[in-house]
């Protein structure tokens, strides 16, 4: 039974329609991380939701559409964050720490959620809707970064892309290695360490409104 306010399962509980879907979302995005998409099960995700099936279809035809919708969301978190952390200062510096502080908060959440997989580890990548959307992400990280490489070096974009994906690339997959190495540093040593070995490289290109030749 559902109305414009509020849905019913037919376990007493009643929602409103945005609330019962964040409900769904959290439920699902628990089943998917500990068993993957292929291992998940509709059935699973209600029970965790404390719904029927016929309300969880009534928010998300299929699997697949609850799986792209979890995953429209957490790439939209890391989005916004890395976009955050660029805009919160004018020091190229404190940019890339709060970069990587980005990738790490998101890797190794409070809650310890796992969702960056849904992002870096799906099963389901080879699925034309998932790939375009982790390709989306992961381009839009690299293209807010290059903006401002290329703004503060003067370098064509081409190189101002070759040098943000390197470092968007380098803060997910160190991240995601330390927190699967169980921690052997603190986050703030890690994110020092790897800040350390990405400044030497990126401050060798002044900020400078004239192209720079690397190298030179």
């Amino acid at each position: 039974m559902s109305s414009l306010t509020g849905v019913a399962d037919g376990r007493g509980a009643r929602l409103p329609r945005s609330a019962r879907r964040k409900q769904l979302l959290a439920a699902a995005q628990e089943v998917f991380v500990a068993n993957g998409y292929h291992a998940a099960a509709m059935d699973d995700i209600a029970e965790r939701a404390g719904v029927s099936k016929p309300v969880l279809y009534q928010h998300f035809p299929g699997k697949l559409d609850l799986y792209l919708a979890l995953l429209d969301a957490q790439a939209e978190a890391l989005a916004a964050s890395v976009v955050a952390a660029l805009d919160g200062t004018d020091d190229n510096h404190e940019r890339i720490h709060r970069v990587l502080t980005a990738y790490f908060d998101f890797v190794d959440r409070d809650d310890h959620d796992g969702a960056f997989r849904l992002i870096f580890e799906s099963d389901i990548v080879n699925d034309p809707e998932v790939r375009k959307r982790v390709e989306s992400v992961t381009a839009r990280t690299m293209r807010a970064v290059a903006d401002t490489v290329a703004a503060d070096t003067g370098l064509r974009r081409p190189e101002a892309e070759l040098l943000a994906t390197a470092l968007t690339g380098s803060a997910q997959v160190v991240a995601r290695w330390w927190l699967a190495s169980e921690r052997p540093v603190t986050q703030d040593e890690a994110i020092a360490l790897l800040e350390s070995l990405l400044w030497r490289g990126i401050s060798n290109f002044p900020r400078t409104g004239a192209p720079a030749t690397p190298g030179a």
